[in-house]
C-alpha cells in the first residue's frame, strides 16, 4: 500500500480521536471553537502553501498542453472530433456532479464555526454574468499571478500557448521552458504534500471539535453519494460505448479491466498510461489517432474529476449553509469547465482546483479542509473514472474516422512488453 495513504490515514484516524476527545472534554462552544482555532493553525499553512503553487502551475501546464499539440493540420479534423468529445464528455459529468448533489444534500447537516451568514448573502448577491465575463480578461498577467486568478492566468496561457504554437521551430524552447517551470512546480506540490497527514489531522480534530462525532456521518454521505454518482457516470460511458461500439464495447471493458485496477489502487490514472496506450492499439485503434487521443485526454477528458469538482464544490456551500441559485451552479460548472484544464499529473489536482473556484465564487475556502481528509478514497474512483472515459474517447474517435480495425490479439493470450508512452 502506498505510504503516503497510509500516513493520511494515520493523520485522519488521530484527528477523530483527537476531535472526539476535545468535544467531550470542553463542553463550553466557546473554549471548543478556541481551541478549534489553534488546531486549524497547520491545515490553514498548509492551505496557503497550496494558493502559493496555483498560478505558475496552471500557467506552464497549460502552455505546455497547448504547446505539444502541434501544428494546426495536426489537430485539424481529428481535433476537432476530438474536442468536440471532450467537452460533450466534461459537460456531463459535470451537470451529473451537479444533479446528485442537490437530491443527496451531502453538505447539509454540518456546523462550521464562526461563521455567519453573511457570507452566503455576500457571494449570491453580488454574482452575475456579466461581472464574470469582465473578470475573466486580465488587465495584466503578474498582477493575475500575484492575486492567484485562476481564470484570468487560464485565458493568458490559452493565447500564450496558441502564440508558441504558431511560432513553429521558434516557440520550442518556450515549451521546453514551461515543461522545466511545470516540472519545477511538480516537485514543490510533492513536498507541499508531505505536510498533508498533518493537514488532515488538524482539520478533522478541528471539525469534530466544534460540531461533535455526528459530522462523520456526513463523510459517509459524501463518500457513498459521491461513488453513487461514479456508477451512474460509469453507466452512462459504457451505454454510450455500446452504442458506438456495439459487442466490442465488451471487449474494451475486459482490456482496460487491468488499467482501471491500477489506477484505482495507486488513485493516479498517469500510472495506467502505457498499458492504456498498448491495449487501445491492441483493440484496433490505430496508434496515431491513440497517440494523439489519449495524451489530450489526460488534461481535457478527465471525467470523473469532472463529476467531482461540483460535486464537491456544492458539498462545502452546503456545509456553510449557502443557498446557490440554479444560475450560480451552472456558472460554477462553466467555471470548472475552464479551471480543470491543463493540470493533468498533478498531485491533489482536483483540490487546487476546488479551491480556486470556491475562492472565485466568494465560498469560504476553509471549506476544503472538510474533504481533505478522505480525498485520498475520492481520488481512487476519480482515476478508475478517466481511464474508463480517455480508452472510450480514443476507441469512439477512431469509429469516427473509421479507422477502428479488428483486434490484433485474443484477451486472454499472452501479452508482449506495453508500449512506451510517448515522450
Amino acid at each position: 500500500m502506498n505510504r503516503n495513504f497510509i500516513y493520511v490515514m494515520v493523520g485522519l484516524v488521530l484527528g477523530i480521536a483527537i476531535g472526539i476527545a476535545c468535544f467531550y472534554s470542553f463542553p463550553d462552544k466557546k473554549t471548543a471553537a478556541t481551541i478549534a482555532d489553534y488546531m486549524s493553525l497547520v491545515s490553514t499553512i498548509f492551505l496557503k502553501l497550496i494558493k502559493m503553487i496555483i498560478g505558475p502551475l496552471v500557467l506552464s501546464t497549460l502552455i505546455v498542453g497547448i504547446g505539444h499539440m502541434g501544428d494546426a493540420a495536426t489537430l485539424g479534423r481529428v481535433g476537432a472530433k476530438t474536442m468536440g468529445w471532450f467537452i460533450s464528455a466534461s459537460i456531463v459529468s459535470l451537470l451529473l456532479g451537479l444533479v446528485m448533489a442537490n437530491l443527496i444534500q451531502p453538505g447539509h447537516g454540518i456546523v462550521i464555526a464562526d461563521q455567519s451568514g453573511n457570507t452566503a448573502n455576500i457571494a449570491t448577491a453580488s454574482f452575475s454574468f456579466k461581472n464574470f465575463i469582465e473578470h475573466l480578461v486580465p488587465t495584466s498577467i503578474f498582477k493575475a499571478m500575484a492575486e492567484g486568478e485562476i481564470l484570468q492566468i487560464v485565458v493568458f496561457s490559452l493565447f500564450a500557448g496558441v502564440a508558441i504554437m504558431a511560432l513553429g521551430e521558434r516557440g520550442k524552447p518556450l515549451v521546453h521552458l514551461a515543461d522545466d517551470v511545470a516540472h519545477m512546480m511538480l516537485t514543490i506540490t510533492g513536498y507541499v504534500m508531505t505536510l498533508a497527514p498533518l493537514a488532515v489531522c488538524a482539520a478533522v480534530a478541528s471539525v469534530i471539535t466544534t460540531s461533535g462525532p455526528s459530522v462523520l456521518l456526513n463523510f459517509v454521505k459524501f463518500l457513498g453519494g459521491f461513488y453513487l454518482t461514479l456508477l451512474i457516470l460509469w453507466g452512462f460511458l459504457i451505454a454510450i460505448g455500446y452504442f458506438l461500439l456495439g459487442a466490442r464495447m465488451g471487449n474494451l471493458i475486459r482490456r482496460m479491466r487491468e488499467p482501471f485496477l491500477l489506477a484505482f489502487s495507486t488513485a493516479s490514472s498517469e500510472a495506467a498510461y502505457p498499458k492504456i496506450l498498448d491495449q487501445l492499439e491492441r483493440f484496433g485503434v490505430p496508434k496515431r489517432i491513440a497517440s494523439f487521443v489519449l495524451p489530450l485526454g489526460y488534461s481535457f477528458n478527465l471525467d470523473g474529476t469532472m463529476a467531482y469538482t461540483t460535486f464537491a464544490t456544492l458539498f462545502v456551500a452546503q456545509a456553510y449553509g449557502m443557498e446557490l441559485s440554479l444560475g450560480t451552479q451552472l456558472a460554477i460548472a462553466g467555471t470548472l469547465m475552464l479551471t480543470s484544464k491543463g493540470v493533468a499529473g498533478v498531485p491533489k489536482a482536483s483540490l487546487v482546483v476546488i479551491l480556486a473556484t470556491l475562492h472565485q465564487f466568494n465560498i469560504p475556502d476553509a471549506g476544503l479542509y472538510l474533504i481533505i481528509g478522505i480525498d485520498q478514497f475520492l481520488d481512487m474512483g476519480r482515476s478508475a473514472t478517466n481511464v474508463i472515459g480517455n480508452s472510450l474517447a480514443a476507441s469512439a474517435v477512431a469509429k469516427f474516422e473509421g479507422g477502428l480495425g479488428p483486434e490484433k490479439d485474443d484477451i486472454n493470450a499472452p501479452e508482449v512488453a506495453p508500449a512506451a508512452a510517448p515522450a
